[in-house]
C-alpha cells in the first residue's frame, strides 16, 4: 500500500490527512500554526507531526510517495515561496526545506489553486478538466485547473482574481494595498461594505441592522423581501459577474465553482451571478456552468495530495 499526505497551511490551524494512494483519507488531524518568530517553527511542527502519525500506524517511509501542501501565499511550481504575511515568511524554497526535514519529496502551491484542484478531484468541479474556484470568504480567493492542473504561474501568482481592479474610483484601500480590488466588493467583508455605504444614503425602512451585519443577514433580509438588502445584492451580483465575465475571457474555463462561507446562501447566490455573468461575458463563454463546492474544509488537504500525486506517483 502506497500513501501521502495532504496538507492545508492556514494562518491558524495546519490541517493534514494521510491518503492511500487511491484518494482514500486514512486518517485526519490538524495542528496549530505557531506563527511566532517569523513562522520559524511552522515547518518543524508539520514535519514531526507526519513523521509521528508514519511512526504511530508503522507505515514505512519507503511507501510514502510525497507531501502536497497548500500555502496562503505566491508558491512557484518550482517552490519557491514569495512572502507569506499571515505566516511572516519571506522567501524560500519550500521544496527544499520541508523536503529536509522530513525526507519525503514535496510539492507545494498557493492554498487557493490547491482547493480549486481539491474540488476538480472530489468536488463540486468533478468532470470538469477546465475550472475555475472563486472562495468567497473574508477576502478572494481563486484557483485555475488547466487541463487537469493547476496554473501556478510564473511568479506563484496564478488565479488571484480577487485583486483584479474593478473601481479605479475607489478611495478605501485593499488590505493588498491596492484600491477598487473584486475583494473590496464581493468577498463576505465585500457585501457589508456595500450595505454600509447603501444604508448611508438610504432613506426607508430596512431590516438590516447596522450593528449585526453579515453576509448572511444580508442575503436573509434580501428573500424576505427587504429593499435595501436587494439592492445590495444587486449590486455585489453585478459586480461579481463582471469580474467573473473577465476571467472567462482570459481562460475559457467550462466551469465556475463558487466556495467560502458567502456560497452557503445556495441556490440564489448560482442565480444572481448566473444573470449578472450573462451581462457581461463573452458570447463563446455563455455556456459556463456555475456550480456549489462541495468539500467544504477539506477541499485544501484534497487538493494538496492530489497535486502531489500529480508529480510523483507516476
Amino acid at each position: 500500500m502506497q500513501y501521502g499526505f495532504g496538507i492545508d497551511l492556514g494562518g491558524t490551524t495546519v490541517k493534514m490527512a494521510l491518503f492511500d494512494r487511491e484518494g482514500d483519507p486514512r486518517y485526519k488531524w490538524e495542528i496549530p500554526t505557531d506563527t511566532r518568530d517569523g513562522g520559524s517553527r511552522i515547518l518543524n511542527d508539520i514535519a514531526e507531526s507526519c513523521l509521528k502519525w508514519l511512526d504511530t500506524y508503522s507505515i514505512d517511509k519507503k511507501d510514502v510517495l510525497g507531501i502536497g501542501i497548500g500555502v496562503p501565499g505566491p508558491v512557484t511550481a518550482k517552490g519557491v515561496v514569495n512572502r507569506c504575511v499571515n505566516l511572516g515568511w519571506g522567501r524560500f524554497n519550500i521544496h527544499e526545506e520541508l523536503g529536509k526535514r522530513t525526507g519525503l519529496p514535496v510539492k507545494a502551491g498557493n492554498d487557493a489553486n490547491v482547493a480549486a484542484l481539491g474540488e476538480a478531484w472530489k468536488g463540486g468541479g468533478k468532470g470538469f478538466e477546465n475550472m475555475v474556484m472563486v472562495t468567497l470568504g473574508t477576502g478572494v480567493g481563486g484557483g485555475l485547473i488547466v487541463d487537469g492542473h493547476i496554473l501556478h504561474g510564473v511568479h506563484g501568482a496564478g488565479g488571484e482574481i480577487g485583486h483584479m481592479t474593478l473601481n479605479r474610483l475607489e478611495t478605501e484601500q485593499c488590505t493588498c494595498g491596492k484600491y477598487g480590488c473584486v475583494e473590496q466588493y464581493c468577498s463576505a467583508t465585500g457585501v457589508v461594505r456595500l450595505a454600509r455605504r447603501a444604508m448611508a444614503s438610504f432613506n426607508g425602512e430596512t431590516s438590516l441592522d447596522p450593528e449585526d451585519l453579515s453576509s448572511k443577514a444580508i442575503f436573509d433580509a434580501a428573500a424576505k423581501g427587504d429593499v435595501l438588502a436587494k439592492k445590495v445584492l444587486d449590486q455585489f451580483f453585478d459586480l461579481l459577474g463582471e469580474a467573473l465575465a473577465n476571467v472567462c475571457a482570459t481562460v475559457d474555463p467550462e466551469a465556475i465553482v463558487l466556495g467560502g462561507g458567502v456560497s452557503k446562501a445556495g441556490e440564489p447566490l448560482l442565480e444572481g451571478v448566473r444573470k449578472s455573468f450573462a451581462k457581461y461575458a463573452f458570447h463563446a463563454n455563455s455556456g459556463t456552468v456555475f456550480t456549489l463546492a462541495t468539500l467544504g474544509n477539506d477541499a485544501g488537504v484534497y487538493g494538496a495530495f492530489k497535486m502531489m500525486l500529480d508529480e510523483f506517483g507516476k
